[in-house]
């Protein structure tokens, strides 16, 4: 049975044993990946890309380790049998600062305090088995009971007209409640409103409350 729990320094190995191991162990082109590049700035991403070498897992291993211990990766991981088998790195819009994963365009058109949904990595074994869905339905759960107008998420379009597996599928979103709110620049933005709280849409006048 899964289980999923948020990111806290005391799982640090378990986050890290996930992406040593298990992430990318089918040589999925989104890997070598610690999952650090959402909640880094643009120079610091550009610094540790400086400093790739014969050795790329290594240095952002490096790096996901820093910001680990800063307590800026934000997100939940899924554990079968104690073991780390799934990924999603949600947290408050306002924790990203990279414009890569949260376009500006989705940013000033939040309707209130959003949860993001940035990206999913799940073990090549446990796909398509409802891991990411497990995940999705915690971030929305602790979403509502800690105040937030909305969850969202970013799907990136490819050019055959699927999705990046990192970002999650359309489909995924809308078996959880979601509805797209925005198609830009090859990004669809979908969300889920969280009734009951305050700063939501309000449903009567249709406007967005400014954030």
């Amino acid at each position: 049975m899964l289980e999923i729990k948020p990111l806290t320094s005391e799982l640090t190995a378990d986050y890290l044993d996930f992406f040593d191991h298990r992430a990318f162990s089918d040589h999925n082109p989104n890997g070598p990946c610690y999952c650090t590049s959402p909640n880094m700035e643009d120079a610091d991403i550009r610094q540790m890309v400086s400093e790739f070498g014969s050795d790329v897992k290594g240095i952002i291993r490096r790096y996901a380790v820093n910001l680990l211990a800063e307590g800026k990766i934000h997100g939940y991981l899924a554990y079968d049998d104690g073991i780390s088998v799934g990924w999603c790195n949600a947290g408050d819009m306002d924790s990203y600062c990279n414009t890569d994963f949260i376009p500006a365009y989705f940013r000033q058109n939040a309707c209130g305090k959003t949860m993001s949904v940035v990206c999913f990595a799940i073990d090549p074994g446990y796909r398509g088995k409802g891991v990411a869905r497990a995940l999705l339905e915690r971030v929305i759960a602790d979403a509502r009971d800690g105040g937030f107008a909305a969850v969202e998420g970013y799907t990136r379009v490819q050019k055959d007209g699927g999705f990046e597996d990192y970002s999650g599928p359309v489909r995924l979103y809308e078996k959880a409640g979601f509805a797209e709110f925005a198609r830009i620049e090859g990004r669809v933005g979908m969300r889920k409103e969280l009734q009951g709280v305050d700063g939501i849409r309000a449903e009567a006048s249709g406007e967005p409350v400014t954030r």
